[in-house]
């Protein structure tokens, strides 16, 4: 049966929108403004008569981002199953707290005198992230993952530096299964990558480890729980190997939702590691502007962090801002201001409504949901490892075998399924990799339909059954794109070519 078309395109609540650039007009506004008298051009003659923007009335201004807004999953709409990403469900108390006046409408230029709230704020979240990860010192100011994992290599680099040691020690150790940005990181900073190969049992070969140690290794830099998933059970024994060396143990800490109230990374043994506050601590991706990556320190870095930072003055809370101020060695500042008030707020809120009970259970949960996936699907899909697992679920691509599916086409159907697809061909060590990671806050009911979807989907390949995934998605808003032309060919930029006939005003 061929798909039903419509007069207008839409079909039902799904509503066709064109470009903004489609439906708007230069004599369209949805504000009046008076002219403009007695201008005079400052510029030398370099303005333009028109910038060409589209004009829309208020009405349609909403409509178009509503129904944009309409097209794209959310983690509101149901289950995210990113794996490596943490898709946590965002609590509305966060979002109350972070548009508090006093938070919300705040600057950083501010007399100190006048955001000692603020302040407050910081050095109490500061105080629970050293609290949870058993750290002396933590940066606030990193705006991302990778940002705050730049931050604590380059706390690595500085106390190489310190140690007169630098042109000696220029070997970062890095799995096979870390995150690019793992030596990207290293790379960036003048050292050279040095890749661990894995066990059988997805963690790192320790015996493979040990050979590459030697007196010109600066870090290693290990995830744990790793990107397979899996705890690294050597873990002591590797950050004590590269202690003795003289070296340093950088850990990624994109998965701590894991271990959160479980384990403190620093009875671990390690130096630096980044915390994504999105993904353990239920901030929103992105947020509307920059994220927040704080990144903590053992004593043998704290002397390097970054400035600025928040101390106890006679006077109250302050901020130091200049080396000299400082008692230590810090190596620098990494941005202007000291870091994304709205993400602490929420961070704060979430640690503060949890208590460190509930936040043991979260990490408790998200490892249980996960376990029941890979429990559940066992017979169905294919795990490269043998369980269990922390906080998601790895499966590979030999379930597929002579089917004519592959990875990618799997996840499309999964699309038509109303999910958005699992992470995948991440990690790279695992072939046709799928990685799934439920999180804490998916229900039985939530993850045995999901489970139910996976199993159905199954069936459908094994039993020769292409079509649906070939050419999937058919149901969703944007169709199947010729991802290969997409990349090599992309068009970045909206030009008009015929002018289309601007729909009726709404």
């Amino acid at each position: 049966m061929s798909e039903k078309t419509t007069f207008t395109g839409n079909r039902g609540l799904e509503l066709r929108e064109d470009l903004i650039f489609e439906i708007g007009a230069r004599d369209r506004s949805g504000v009046d403004l008076a002219p403009l008298r007695g201008l005079h051009d400052r510029l030398g003659g370099i303005t333009r008569d028109a910038v060409d923007l589209p004009g829309l009335s208020e009405p349609q201004a909403m409509r178009h981002y509503v129904r944009l807004s309409q097209k794209n999953h959310a983690i509101d709409m149901g289950l995210y199953p990113l794996g490596s990403c943490t898709m946590k469900h965002n609590p509305r108390l966060n979002e109350k707290m972070a548009r508090l006046p006093g938070f919300a409408d705040i600057h950083p230029l501010q007399p100190v005198s006048t955001v000692q709230g603020a302040l407050a704020l910081m050095d109490e979240l500061a105080h629970w992230l050293k609290t949870l990860t058993g750290m002396p010192e933590v940066a606030l100011s990193p705006k991302a993952g990778a940002h705050g994992e730049l931050c604590g290599m380059m706390a690595v680099r500085a106390a190489i530096e310190a140690r007169g040691e630098i042109d000696r020690r220029t070997r970062v150790l890095v799995p096979e299964s870390a995150h690019g940005t793992n030596p990207a990181t290293a790379a960036l900073l003048g050292f050279s990558v040095d890749e661990i190969p894995a066990s059988d049992d997805g963690r790192v070969d320790l015996a493979a480890f040990r050979d590459k140690l030697g007196d010109d290794v600066a870090a290693i830099m290990l995830t744990n729980p790793n990107t397979c998933g899996l705890f690294e059970r050597d873990i002591i024994a590797i950050a004590d190997a590269v202690h003795e060396v003289g070296g340093y143990f950088y850990c990624d800490g994109a998965n701590f939702n894991a271990i959160v109230g479980r384990v403190r990374p620093g009875d671990l043994g390690v130096d630096a590691m980044h915390i994504n506050l999105h993904k353990t601590f239920s901030t929103p991706h992105g947020g509307g502007g920059p994220g927040a990556g704080p990144t903590v320190l053992s004593e043998r870095l704290a002397g390097f962090a970054p400035l600025p930072r928040v101390v106890a003055g006679a006077s109250g809370l302050e901020l130091v801002e200049h080396s000299a101020q400082a008692p230590d060695m810090p190596f620098g500042r990494m941005v202007a201001f000291h870091g994304q008030m709205g993400m602490f707020v929420r961070a704060l809120a979430y640690m503060m409504s949890h208590g460190a009970d509930g936040l043991r259970q979260v990490a408790d949960d998200a490892v249980l949901n996960a376990n029941y996936i890979m429990a559940e699907l066992g017979d169905t899909m294919s795990a490269p490892y043998a369980g269990p697992c922390m906080h998601e679920a790895l499966f590979d691509d030999s379930f597929l075998k002579d089917t004519g599916v592959e990875t990618l086409d799997f996840a499309k159907a999964m699309i038509d399924e109303g999910y958005h697809p699992m992470t995948m061909y991440f990690p790279l060590v695992v072939h046709g990799a799928m990685l799934i990671e439920p999180t804490e806050t998916e229900s039985k009911a939530s993850l045995d339909l999901f489970i139910a979807t996976l199993r159905d989907l199954v069936a459908s390949a094994k039993a020769g059954d292409t079509e649906r995934f070939t050419t999937a998605p058919q149901l969703a808003p944007t169709k199947r794109l010729d991802e290969t032309r997409a990349a090599r060919q992309p068009v970045l930029r909206y030009r008009p070519t015929e002018k289309k006939q601007v729909r009726a005003a709404e």
